[in-house]
């Protein structure tokens, strides 16, 4: 499956529900997914972890459902086959632990 298609899965299944809820509302619950990813990863449940990232990756995609935004062809222009900072196949940016 590629990423334009489980974004139109998401927008068949939960759009009239998400364009009711808004943007930020839409937000709130990814951000709530993610604290819960979160937590999966500390519990080490790998059942748990696999719940969330699914539901992650869900949120992520009603919320560019209700902001308009295509997921696949936002990520392919910015990660075309190479690191988008320092242009190379194999990034080889200054290594940081946290972001920034």
């Amino acid at each position: 499956m590629h990423i334009h298609e489980f974004q139109d899965m998401m927008r068949r299944i939960y759009f009239h529900r998400d364009s009711k809820r808004g943007a930020k509302g839409t937000y709130e619950w990814l951000v709530e997914e993610v604290n819960e990813l979160g937590a999966a990863m500390k519990e080490n449940n790998v059942k748990a972890l696999k719940d969330e990232f699914a539901d992650v990756l869900a949120w992520l995609a009603s919320l560019a459902n209700v902001l308009e935004i295509n997921l696949e062809e936002a990520t392919l222009t910015k990660y075309d086959g190479k690191c988008p900072k320092c242009h190379q196949p194999k990034c080889e940016c200054a290594f940081k632990a946290t972001p920034t």
